[in-house]
């Protein structure tokens, strides 16, 4: 699977997704907003309507070639973040990604919601929004209070407060030549 998905159900976090995608894009990286309803849109966590693309065929995509470039992200939000994890095609599919060797990334809920469901997740370091490390920690992973964490092809996020970061945590992994320019125009003070 070649390429950039941020992952969309109907209560999806607006800064997570919308914000992280502005990151991603200021670093010159194509990326595909991707549905998992069957409309052409997802209604974000404060009832605003964002344009997707819909009905991906998930068993249809072809991982051969995959590299740690090659992105998955899940945004937080209630309820898109349950239904995210509820959606068994989408978990199939992140953990065929991560086995052909992608990258998955995940902020707020998502990481304790559908993170936690990835087989290779123990012994990671991550961080996710208060009250969803349990999750992560019954898994085997390790959780920090940090802001942004990349553990080798696991990237994860705080919250929506986070977001910018999170966004620049993938920019380190796929394009690391692009963080400081992105970080200047953005004028965020470095950690």
């Amino acid at each position: 699977m070649k390429g950039i998905y941020i992952f969309l159900a109907d209560g999806f976090e607006d800064v997570e997704a919308l914000g992280t995608n502005d990151v991603l894009r200021r670093a010159g990286l194509m990326t595909t907003l991707v549905g998992i309803g069957e409309e052409p849109f997802a209604q974000t966590s404060h009832r605003a309507l964002v344009g997707v693309e819909a009905n991906l065929p998930f068993m249809e995509i072809d991982h051969e070639g995959t590299t740690e470039k090659d992105v998955l992200i899940f945004p937080g939000g209630m309820p898109g973040s349950k239904s995210l994890a509820a959606c068994k095609p989408l978990v199939e599919l992140m953990q065929e990604h991560y086995d052909a060797g992608g990258t998955v990334a995940a902020i707020c809920a998502a990481p304790g919601l559908v993170l936690s469901q990835l087989n290779g997740i123990a012994g990671a370091e991550v961080t996710c929004f208060d009250g969803f490390e349990p999750y992560l920690e019954k898994a085997g992973a390790h959780f920090s209070p940090k802001s942004a964490i990349c553990s080798g092809r696991i990237i994860t996020g705080r919250s929506a407060g986070w977001a910018l970061e999170f966004g620049l945590k993938i920019v380190e992994k796929v394009r690391p030549e692009k963080v400081d320019e992105v970080r200047h125009a953005l004028y965020l003070k470095t950690e």
